[in-house]
């Protein structure tokens, strides 16, 4: 990305999303992002997803690029040090991105005082100041009543349930992957070749499926999941499809059916 704004100080005070993103891209773009944290870490700095060792993949993702200061905020002294960042002199600094209130002892009036220039950047979530997240403000606007099951009254959760549609797609995949195998195997034109890639593949895929859908992290089936594909990929172009495949593509096409469900 053009590093048009090198040179720029930027202090971070923010959690969840929106402002962090903001961060994140005014780091890309040159600026040197510096973020305050409370000791021990902020509000989603160990939220899903995590890595094994338990490492935020979320919050990592969303602060890649910035410098970082735990501070103990719970102290006058702590408070201070803060301020001291957002409004330290400089001619290329007194930016300050947060979603945090402006109250108390970050005021605006009070950082002000420290710093007539200062820029603040205060993304909020409500328009009287409140806070608020994608989830919350979604709700309040409607949006889970006019997604989902048109013949339920119940809302749904949220407007686009990302994890309930990846793991949908990886059932739908891997349905798709084993009838592949399935077919070959009772398929007119089977060999002794074809047939042993046909069980191996229906083997992994049996014993994997549903571990990936369980948990997207689990490598070991997912490698059986990639390897039990691929052998049914190696026995279909042996063998061929079946019935099961020719009565699977219409209906995707008319019915806009996934191919791994309508293969089910």
């Amino acid at each position: 990305m053009n590093r048009i704004l090198e040179g720029l100080r930027v202090v971070e005070g923010s959690a969840f999303i929106a402002a962090p993103l903001g961060g994140m891209t005014l780091a890309q773009m040159g600026a040197d992002v510096i973020r305050f944290d409370p000791v021990g870490g902020g509000l989603d700095w160990n939220r899903w997803p995590v890595t094994g060792d338990g490492v935020s993949l979320y919050w990592a993702g969303l602060n890649k690029g910035k410098r970082s200061i735990a501070i103990d905020l719970r102290a006058e002294e702590g408070r201070e040090l803060a301020r001291a960042l957002i409004t330290a002199p400089g001619e290329n600094g007194g930016l300050f991105l947060t979603n945090f209130p402006l109250s108390g002892w970050l005021s605006h009036d009070r950082l002000r005082a420290e710093r007539a220039d200062l820029i603040v950047m205060n993304v909020l979530g409500h328009n009287d100041g409140s806070s608020a997240v994608d989830y919350t403000v979604n709700c309040a606007v409607g949006y889970p009543y006019a997604t989902g099951n048109a013949r339920r009254d119940a809302p749904v959760n949220h407007v686009f349930p990302a994890w309930d549609a990846v793991c949908g797609v990886t059932a739908a995949a891997g349905v798709d992957a084993f009838t592949h195998c399935l077919e070959t195997y009772v398929a007119r034109n089977a060999t002794p070749l074809s047939e042993m890639y046909s069980l191996e593949g229906m083997r992994l895929i049996a014993g994997a499926l549903r571990r990936v859908c369980e948990d997207g992290g689990d490598l070991e089936a997912r490698a059986d999941m990639a390897l039990g594909s691929y052998y049914g990929g190696v026995a279909l172009a042996g063998a061929g499809a079946g019935a099961v495949h020719a009565l699977a593509y219409p209906l995707g096409s008319r019915f806009h059916i996934p191919h791994g469900v309508s293969n089910s």
